[in-house]
């Protein structure tokens, strides 16, 4: 019997996680394995590599021949080089431990002073209400007759500036339009300095 160490997937679709086995070379990818001596986490950055040292060097040294990838975790643990009797010098790489959420608050409190400008935890700001900015049916008539009434003064304009329209024409249309009595009598005037 033929016995290799290789890797066994794990994990979900895309995030794949591998089990370092030793079984028999027939057995599937994924199949009965003798005995499991390591993991392999490839998208963790760095990459995770557990390998139990001395499992693997008694499977090493008693035949079991590792895959192609399982070869290259074991040259970066320096279990390879071990087993061949080479000076070993590990090149894998570890993480740096991340720091713990109070300590770098505490660090942040130090920094103001001892004293927090705000609260720990922010409030959400309110949502401001669709219904106010929403414009009325009120409002909503105003904005449609404003372009109506600047369009019939302008005509009037035009008409007085011709000499085409007779000043009580241009009243008539002004009040009919709802402007006050104001700009009626500007408009008045406007007519007759024409």
């Amino acid at each position: 019997m033929a016995v290799r160490i290789r890797l066994k997937r794990m994990g979900k679709v895309r995030t794949p996680f591998y089990r370092i086995v030793v079984c028999d070379s027939r057995t599937k990818r994924d199949g009965r394995v003798i005995e499991e001596i390591g993991t392999y986490n490839p998208k963790a950055d760095p990459s995770i590599i557990h390998v139990d040292s001395d499992r693997a060097q008694h499977w090493l040294g008693v035949g079991a021949q590792p895959s192609t990838p399982v070869a290259a975790i074991l040259k970066l643990t320096g279990d390879w080089q071990q087993h061949k009797g080479e000076p070993v010098e590990p090149t894998l790489r570890t993480a740096e431990p991340r720091r713990d959420k109070t300590e770098i608050f505490n660090e942040a409190l130090k920094e103001a002073h001892g004293q927090p400008k705000t609260e720990a935890v922010t409030k959400k700001a309110a949502k401001p209400d669709k219904k106010a900015e929403e414009p009325t049916a009120a409002d909503r008539s105003e904005q449609a007759a404003k372009p109506d009434e600047v369009g019939r003064a302008d005509k009037a304009h035009a008409d007085a500036a011709s000499g085409e329209g007779s000043s009580d024409t241009e009243t008539a249309q002004t009040t009919q339009t709802g402007e006050s009595g104001e700009a009626a009598a500007a408009e008045q005037a406007k007519s007759d300095e024409a």
